[in-house]
């Protein structure tokens, strides 16, 4: 397929990856199995190259374009959203922390080969230790998740340089002997093949440590922006997934569902409560689709010069993020509970799944408490309080 230029171009083709995966949804919900075939789709579409650099055949689009791609493919189907938005994050992890001359040959290669990234980095597994080992370093231990990298060509790796509190990315191939990926087995995303992963002495060359040279790291500003762009990721997923849920309701509800016998309409869709819940849903779904917009775009100066962004802009940044969150949260849980009252008795039926959309939210958002991010909105509008940069905010 030849590579989009534009923004609605690359958007087009992302309503034409949310189609296919829409087709049969349901099915490979149910079936469970791993992805390879859905990932075959996000490489031949080119959405994997979104953000690479157009030289190398990538799109050299940016964030704001990004999310929204997101928030298509997830509407087709939300674990495939989570896995594009993921890959996107590592891809992206080389401007993140990495040396001129590793961002340049990351995504040279990533974009000219079609990587498909995966991640094992999860913040609250601290048993992943790194050896210095010379020219080399090892990784060994555990982590609880590993999102996408059993149908990955290389994982992003993080751990702790031994008796320090050093933090080192690597990228790797992903299918090595030192690498064991455990089966995910969730009620929902149930495609994002996020089980843990065992590594057992994973060799990286040191020139291959993300932004050190001569085994040292020296921390920018802009290191910090990890967090806020993975939890509008989430965001971007949550409200594709929220607007996939609407849309089979609908469709199900002007084809499929019964006035209520005592209501006194021939149609599902002249009942006023059925109108009302659509009306309600829909108005909210885009009012938070406006702030996750407007907030990706706030973003883009700090982006376009890394290097100038101030602990001030990062932190205000970081505010509105928490609060797009906690709305996305909110939000994509109402909706794809809600749409029941509408779709009716029949809808729950197995084979329809529509609980599909409920159980994915529900299992991604657990990800990070809700009330932290208020938490964040709340004192920085009494107190001028800015989160602390961590690995949640």
């Amino acid at each position: 397929m030849p590579t989009p230029h534009t923004e609605a171009e690359w958007l087009e083709r992302a309503r034409l990856v949310r189609t296919v995966l829409a087709a049969d949804a349901a099915e490979r919900d149910a079936a469970g199995k791993a992805p390879y075939a859905e990932v075959a789709l996000l490489k031949d579409s080119g959405l994997v190259t979104l953000l690479g650099p157009v030289e190398h055949g990538g799109g050299g689009q940016e964030w704001p374009t990004a999310y929204r791609v997101i928030r298509e493919v997830a509407a087709g189907d939300g674990s495939i959203g989570q896995l594009l938005g993921y890959h996107l994050l590592w891809f992206w992890a080389a401007r993140l922390v990495g040396t001129p001359e590793q961002i340049a040959h990351v995504e040279a290669e990533a974009t000219r080969q079609r990587w498909f990234f995966g991640g094992a980095v999860n913040p609250r597994d601290a048993d992943v230790v790194i050896r210095d080992e010379g020219d080399e370093i090892t990784f060994s231990g555990h982590k609880s998740f590993s999102t996408g990298s059993r149908v990955s060509d290389v994982t992003v790796l993080e751990g702790v340089l031994e008796n320090t509190d050093t933090h080192i990315f690597a990228i790797v191939p992903s299918d090595q002997p030192a690498i064991t990926f455990h089966d995910w087995d969730n009620i929902g995303q149930r495609l994002t093949e996020s089980g843990s992963v065992t590594l057992e002495g994973v060799r990286v060359s040191w020139a291959e440590a993300a932004g050190f040279r001569d085994k040292v790291f020296t921390p920018r500003v802009y290191n910090t922006l990890n967090v806020p762009v993975i939890q509008l990721v989430f965001v971007s997923f949550y409200l594709g997934i929220a607007r996939g849920a609407l849309d089979e309701a609908a469709a199900y509800t002007r084809t499929t569902t019964r006035p209520w016998l005592h209501g006194g309409h021939s149609s599902a869709v002249d009942e006023p409560y059925v109108i009302d819940l659509y009306g309600d849903h829909t108005a909210k779904l885009w009012a938070v689709e406006a702030l996750a917009d407007a907030v990706a775009q706030e973003a883009l100066p700090i982006h376009r010069e890394p290097d100038a962004v101030t602990e001030r802009a990062r932190g205000e940044h970081e505010v509105r993020v928490a609060a797009v969150k906690a709305r996305a949260t909110d939000v994509a849980l109402e909706i794809t509970s809600g749409i029941f009252e509408a779709t009716g008795a029949r809808s729950t039926t197995s084979s329809l799944r529509l609980d599909r959309f409920w159980r994915n939210v529900r299992t991604h958002t657990l990800h990070d408490p809700v009330a932290y991010k208020r938490r964040e909105v709340g004192r920085f509008v009494l107190t001028d309080e800015l989160p602390e940069p961590t690995w949640y905010s």
